[in-house]
């Protein structure tokens, strides 16, 4: 394994409270590792990664934590049991009650009871860290990670096999972020401008032109068709034809952007350091800093109740009342 630090895991740890690594072993937590503990802040530790799951929110974070919201995130309790105390960095889920959460240690948890309860379904060989997961359904799921590290599963988690994602010199980038289209193609951002897509399940990749060398954080699909990717110094790249051409967009923001959505009223608003928010405005982005200026690593938008954003941010969840 390199020794460098390299940005793609030094955002990630900057975006939670703090990182605590996960050990080797096995079990039901990796040896020398104690589970996630009981924490009456437990909202208040640093969360970075949050998924529907059915009609409720799952969030997780630094120490283990995963905490639920069953009100579009006004109110929000801890998972009763994780058996691991690591960052985790990434969550996806395919139904109401079955997701899956990947991190420190290269762990992969899974939960069948809405993320409630979770236990460790594989650790990935060397231990690398995860920082992204995605599955289209109950049955077939991505996960991505560092120097490269790319995984599917076709049976809902029983087995992992390996995915070749990069080839040659690609083949040891740190892979961010993992998402898929509404066409099934899956496209995964990752460090030095690298982006890659798959249009067979995860069988063959092929690098894509981005025209840029910072690295990508995340990406997402608008329902227009409109693929994103996000990064470095408030990059937003847009690609109108499934990824084979790019452009840049204008965010008037440096700060990193780390996640998107876009709202059920069609609106995007993207997140990232330094308390960015980044949302479309008649045709434009406009950026707007949070007076807090806490890291945020990501959004969701809910409609209950009005339009709200939910945000993770390194102090927490934060929700807030959408940019009208």
């Amino acid at each position: 394994m390199k020794l460098k630090v390299t940005a793609s895991l030094a955002l990630v740890a900057t975006l939670a409270a703090g990182v605590v690594m996960a050990t080797a072993g096995g079990g039901t937590a990796p040896a020398g590792e104690a589970p996630a503990m009981q924490a009456r802040l437990a909202t208040r530790a640093g969360l970075v990664a949050v998924a529907a799951a059915g009609p409720g929110l799952v969030a997780v974070g630094d120490f283990g934590t995963v905490v639920r919201s069953l009100d579009g995130g006004q109110s929000w309790t801890q998972a009763r049991s994780v058996p691991v105390s690591g960052l985790l960095t990434a969550v996806s889920f395919a139904d109401a009650r079955t997701g899956w959460a990947v991190g420190h240690g290269g762990v992969i948890l899974a939960t069948t009871d809405g993320g409630d309860t979770w236990q460790i379904q594989h650790e990935a060989e060397g231990r690398p860290v995860l920082l992204g997961v995605h599955f289209s359904d109950a049955e077939h799921g991505y996960v991505v990670g560092a120097y490269g590290t790319a995984l599917r599963t076709t049976d809902g988690g029983k087995t992992w096999a390996p995915m070749a994602v990069g080839q040659g010199r690609d083949a040891d980038l740190h892979l961010n972020h993992i998402f898929a289209a509404a066409d099934g193609a899956l496209f995964a951002a990752g460090e030095s401008g690298a982006a890659f897509s798959s249009q067979d399940g995860g069988g063959h990749w092929t690098r894509l032109d981005t025209g840029v060398s910072g690295s990508l954080w995340s990406g997402l699909q608008r329902r227009d068709g409109r693929l994103l990717l996000l990064g470095m110094s408030g990059r937003v790249l847009e690609s109108s034809d499934g990824g084979r051409h790019w452009k840049a967009l204008d965010t008037g923001t440096s700060q990193a952007l780390t996640g998107g959505v876009e709202a059920p009223d069609g609106e995007l608003v993207l997140v990232g350091t330094g308390g960015a928010v980044v949302t479309s405005k008649d045709g434009r982005l406009v950026t707007r800093i949070r007076e807090d200026r806490q890291n945020l690593a990501a959004v969701t938008a809910v409609a209950e109740g009005g339009k709200a954003l939910v945000l993770l941010a390194q102090n927490g969840v934060l929700r807030e009342a959408a940019t009208q």
